[in-house]
């Protein structure tokens, strides 16, 4: 009976149905083998050969198939159809054979199968081949590159640069995209100008917007209105004219949809819509394919199977029409420019199959597969007709003129199904225009604006009738036309998504890797992830500006992205492994070399050389940019910790200054509020944001008092804003609100989660805490007011952080199963039922519902009827070794192979 071998237990499960008696079909748990932790593990001298090891956790999966081997006399290796699942199979034909499980009259061979489904499993198996060795010495080489540079630079990182972790290969040229950015962001010098929009009408009482395009007879560039004085002038000579429409032009257009996923794009597209993290992404579409819902998913590819084109325009017929099938396929040219590595798209394998008709548990799963569903698709659908409209109003004199725009979908096609979502928010001209004539009057719409600008005004800055942000503005007595201040915005930072689209267009990493570059970064803290924007750590800029300055080549994109092209070309068997490997090792060892005998000194000189223009700008009053603000006469340097790098002032310990490497000026420089009781009070910035300190540290109080400025939406204000009386007052606290009448007194403080007041009564096992919106509630809440607060809260515990909800009522059964409860939610009661969570309408009261209600709100919210429960039926014994754990295993191990 032949072994079949797959990488997870889960992907076993799902092959073995296919497979059925006849086979065994076992799972290796991923690699088999890697390269020891300790020690290069790599040899120049000798051609490059590598040691490898077999892992404790993976010796008794490699045991079973041994096991299975002694009966059996078929091997068949069925692992993942890529670089990594080819190196599986070639690890473990080679472990089998050092431990003499695999004989002469053993048959070796290999499988790929691009989905798990009956089909392509039983195609896979009518048609083995052997390893592909160039794919394998591809991998090798990929490894060994990997290990050099990673096993050669972090040894130099951690005896020059205290608290650098490591240095890889992909991973620290991506740590350069991140840092490089927020070196632009820091240096951007934002511009001032001004736009105007009017809020017109037709003779037939019709608003519509439009922008100033044409003052005093020439064209309007985006920089001309440059302050507030322009700005009003230029809203006076629209107001002081009459206009009328001079030109509508209208014209066709039409839109195509995107190219079916490939792997980078799934990751782009699964952070836009959901926010999900590479990692996050990747792991729920490894369940989705070992299940045999979809295709592979590590692919560069995104050409589609012509039996996979035809399902999906029939199911595109069936569900929403004909005129939603083009007249011939679309075809998409694949991007991948090593054949042997490029595999179809990601595509579902049935394409009849909605997410909902799955019945997906998972969160990220049902909402992956829905995407790529949709994907799918939609990139075989019929273009989107637009039209395109364009009018043009002006005065008799020319001296002004303005802009109208906007767009008409006159059939959806593929937008019906999916629409791509935008890194970043663009201008689009798709408003709706009334029917607007040639030569027909455009009077202004008296008062329209002015609810805009109410709001705008109330809120220091907000987006007013859907126009972009604004800063300022100046309106028109009869509130027709409005203009605002904008400034210049520097580029944005990295998204995950973001960041994966820049290094596959400078061909930085492939697919497969993108997922662990990002979490090794994360892990290291060289990035940290604030509301999905990637910001580089003090730690990441300092290794950053050390490799551009010592080894500036292995840092360089087009250096990063060749290496990556002369892999493609060994794993499509045109050049040796070992010649690739010799190239590189000749220069790279050099360079390490030179820097071995570098004290830490003269790295950090260099360093602070590199860095100075960032470090040290002119200061306003044209002192010298290196003198120490604090003390007036020592020298600022660059300093390192265990945390990274930052300024301080070269009279330590007499001074303590310091600020971080963002400059004078940024955030972390900090400021002498005045004194209180003999204290000088600090005002300082730190890791978790701003924050006020009393005195400062010395060998007796190591720790000063330290308190953090409340978060804005927490009723806080900004940094530069603080004051003595306020530094003083943040620095008092814990708040002593008073003794509460059951005894132990009642405290106020903010928290991670803001400002709260809190008590624990006698005898009990925890304090009750009582949340506030701002910090000033908190600061004034009076005795009898708390008492009452903390009186309702002990009554009404509500729900702790990862508590289980108490349900309101409880209801039946549900006819899939389960029970379904009533319970109250921050919008209101809703009913739950396992994952669903259904909203009551707000006319209902929760005591008037009923099963049947239930029911029907629960399908509605998952869009399916409910279904009779079926008995439970014993599945039939089958033969397989496969365990039952989670694919988690699988992934991490093959997520870890390239840095």
């Amino acid at each position: 009976m032949p072994v079949v071998v797959v990488e997870s237990p889960a992907k076993a499960k799902t092959i073995n149905k296919y497979l059925g008696s006849n086979y065994t079909v076992l799972a290796s748990y991923g690699h088999v083998r890697d390269l020891p932790r300790k020690g290069t593990a790599v040899d120049p001298d000798d051609d490059f050969s590598m040691t490898w090891e077999v892992p404790n956790d993976s010796r008794k999966h490699v045991a079973a198939i041994a096991a299975a081997l002694k009966t059996d006399d078929e091997l068949i290796l069925a692992t993942d159809p890529d670089r990594e699942g080819e190196a599986i199979s070639w690890h473990l034909k080679e472990a089998l054979t050092k431990r003499r499980s695999i004989k002469k009259s053993t048959h070796v061979s290999r499988v790929t199968f691009n989905a798990i489904t009956k089909s392509a499993v039983t195609e896979a198996m009518a048609n083995p081949r052997d390893i592909d060795t160039p794919l394998v010495e591809a991998y090798l080489a990929r490894r060994a590159l990997d290990r050099l540079v990673g096993f050669g630079l972090s040894p130099v990182l951690w005896r020059k640069l205290p608290g650098a972790k490591a240095a890889g290969r992909v991973q620290s040229v991506s740590l350069r995209l991140i840092v490089e950015r927020e070196m632009e962001i820091e240096a951007f010098k934002p511009r001032e100008y001004w736009s105007v929009k009017a809020q017109l009408t037709t003779p037939r009482g019709q608003n519509y917007e439009a922008r100033l395009t044409t003052l005093a007879g020439s064209k309007l560039d985006k920089f001309d209105l440059e302050n507030a004085t322009q700005a009003e002038m230029a809203v006076q000579a629209i107001t002081s004219r009459a206009l009328k429409v001079t030109k509508v032009e209208a014209k066709p257009a039409s839109r195509n949809p995107s190219a079916p996923f490939m792997t980078s794009t799934l990751q782009q597209e699964a952070s836009r819509k959901f926010g999900m993290g590479a990692r996050q992404t990747m792991n729920a579409a490894q369940r989705l394919y070992e299940a045999g819902y979809i295709t592979y998913m590590r692919t560069d590819g995104i050409d589609m199977a012509p039996e996979a084109v035809t399902a999906a325009r029939d199911a595109i017929s069936d569900r929403y029409g004909a005129e939603y099938v083009p007249d011939s396929p679309r075809v998409y040219k694949n991007k991948a420019k090593n054949a042997q590595e490029a595999h179809e798209c990601i595509r579902p394998t049935d394409m009849t199959r909605d997410a909902a008709s799955l019945k997906l548990t998972e969160d990220d799963q049902r909402k992956l597969y829905d995407l790529i569903w949709k994907r799918t698709l939609a990139c075989q659908m019929a273009s989107a007709k637009l039209e395109r409209t364009t009018v043009e109003i002006g005065s008799d004199d020319g001296q002004v003129g303005l802009r109208a725009s906007g767009q008409v979908v006159l059939f959806d096609g593929f937008l019906k199904v999916y629409e791509e979502g935008r890194d970043e928010p663009v201008e689009d001209d798709d408003k709706r225009l009334p029917q607007i004539m040639m030569g027909e009057a455009a009077g202004f719409a008296a008062g329209s604006l002015q609810g805009g600008y109410d709001k705008a005004a109330g809120t220091g800055g907000a987006v007013i009738e859907g126009m972009q942000r604004c800063d300022a503005a100046v309106l028109s007595e009869d509130a027709a036309v409005l203009a605002l201040q904008s400034f210049t915005q520097p580029p944005p930072r990295y998204t995950e998504a973001t960041l994966v689209k820049r290094m596959e267009e400078l061909g930085i990493g492939r697919p497969s890797t993108y997922a662990s570059i990002l979490t090794r970064l994360e892990e290291h803290a060289y990035v940290r992830k604030e509301q999905n924007r990637l910001f580089p750590e003090e730690r990441g800029r300092i290794v950053t500006i050390f490799l551009l300055n010592f080894f500036k080549r292995y840092v360089e994109y087009d250096f990063t992205a060749a290496m990556e092209d002369e892999l493609d070309h060994v794993s499509a068997g045109e050049i040796e492994y070992v010649e690739v490997l010799s190239k590189f090792w000749r220069d790279f060892s050099v360079a390490i070399e030179e820097t071995t005998e570098l004290r830490v000194s003269e790295v950090l000189d260099v360093l602070d050389e590199a860095l100075a223009p960032q470090l040290y700008p002119p200061r306003e009053d044209g002192s010298d940019p290196r003198i120490c603000p604090k003390c007036g006469n020592g020298q600022l340097h660059l300093k390192t910790s265990r945390t990274g790098g930052f300024v301080g002032c070269g009279n330590y310990p007499e001074c303590t200054y310091t600020r971080p490497i963002a400059g004078e000026g940024a955030e972390g420089e900090e400021k002498l509020l005045g004194e209180d009781q003999g204290d000088e009070i600090w005002l300082k910035d730190g890791r978790y944001g701003p924050y006020v300190q009393r005195g400062e540290a010395t060998p007796e109080n190591k720790k000063p008092k330290r308190s953090s400025i409340p978060q804005a939406r927490h009723g806080g204000w900004p940094k530069e804003e603080t004051t003595l009386e306020q530094a003083i007052e943040l620095l008092s606290l814990p708040r002593h609100v008073g003794d509460h009448p059951e005894g132990n007194k009642i405290s106020g403080n903010v928290g991670r989660f803001g400002p709260y007041i809190m008590h624990k009564a006698p005898g009990d096992e925890k304090p009750v805490y009582v949340n506030f919106k701002t910090y000033r509630e908190m600061m004034e809440v009076g005795m009898n007011h708390a008492v009452e607060l903390l009186a309702h809260k002990r009554a009404n515990p509500g729900r702790g952080r990862g508590a289980a909800a108490k349900a309101l009522r409880e209801l039946g059964e549900h006819p899939d199963g389960g029970k379904m409860g009533i319970y109250d939610g921050r919008y209101g009661p809703y009913v739950k039922w396992e994952k669903v969570n259904a909203t009551l309408p707000k006319d209902v009261d929760p005591k008037d519902v009923t099963d049947e209600m239930a029911i029907n709100l629960i399908a509605e919210k998952t869009k399916k009827a409910p279904k009779k429960k079926a008995a439970a039926k014993k599945a039939p014994a089958k033969k397989t070794a496969a365990k039952k754990t989670t694919a988690k295993k699988t992934t991490a191990k093959k997520a870890a192979a390239d840095d």
